[in-house]
């Protein structure tokens, strides 16, 4: 396909009964949804899309973008993001578009993602909460849970907190904040009376690197890690393995933000 037109979507969907953003074979996919939807909408047009991030399977997004590409320009962008929105699943919404150019790379472009990650400890919670945050049936030590995600915070090698690292992975980041509090900005009333997130925020995120630090501090807060051994995750040099994932359903990309150019 000779690409003419170059757009940027802002969407946002709930994540629980997909295999990720990415297309695959045998599995349902947000990327495969949008794309039936644009050929639906934009009938007689080649088309293709690009996300400025791949989530994983049941992660879900609040806030993202991607890049549309098509060889026919879309004259009424309006009309279009009303058919879009209309034709989309019910867990899918575009929330705006608006034209780019060729010089735009949505994936190299350099921006600031901030991730949540929901949570709740003790009894089981309503089934319902599934998709939306994780159940620790165990007792957690939140205050030590608290001082340990500040710890996060910075630029440094983050190799322990990678997925299955190869020896040409690119492991340094940036945290800019992470903190743990209260929850009060995802309600529903079949929530737990208490529950929490770990709130996230940086540059360069690495493939399951918010899961492996939640399932890290899960792990403190357990008392199952000590306070020196997780001192050594945050020191690249070490080259810890670490084995606990949290589970995905709990985690929610919230927003993402493009830096621009000095």
């Amino acid at each position: 396909m000779k690409t003419r037109f170059y757009y940027i979507v802002e969407i946002q969907y709930l994540g629980f009964r997909y295999h990720g953003w990415q297309k695959q074979p045998n599995v349902i996919t947000v990327q495969e949804m949008v794309l039936k939807t644009l050929n639906w909408v934009l009938p007689e047009t080649a088309s293709k899309v690009l996300a400025s991030g791949r989530t994983d399977a049941k992660v879900s997004v609040n806030h993202t973008y991607i890049e549309v590409f098509t060889d026919k320009k879309i004259d009424d962008l309006v009309c279009f993001l009303e058919e879009f929105n209309k034709n989309l699943p019910a867990d899918i919404k575009a929330l705006s578009i608006k034209p780019t150019n060729a010089q735009f790379n949505i994936i190299q472009s350099p921006k600031v993602k901030e991730y949540h990650y929901y949570f709740a400890y003790g009894e089981k919670f309503h089934p319902y909460c599934a998709a939306f945050m994780c159940n620790i049936l165990s007792d957690l030590d939140i205050e030590l849970m608290q001082k340990a995600a500040t710890h996060f915070v910075g630029e440094r090698d983050f190799y322990s907190y990678t997925f299955r690292p190869t020896p040409t992975t690119q492991t340094r980041g940036e945290v800019l904040s992470c903190e743990i509090i209260e929850n009060t900005e995802l309600t529903a009333s079949f929530f737990p009376e208490k529950s929490y997130l770990m709130k996230v925020k940086g540059i360069g995120f690495k493939r399951n690197q918010i899961r492996l630090m939640m399932g890290m501090l899960i792990e403190i807060g357990r008392h199952e890690k000590s306070w020196d051994e997780f001192m050594a995750t945050l020191n690249g040099e070490n080259r810890i393995k670490l084995m606990y994932n949290a589970p995905a359903s709990g985690l929610q990309l919230y927003k993402v933000d493009f830096i621009e150019a000095d």
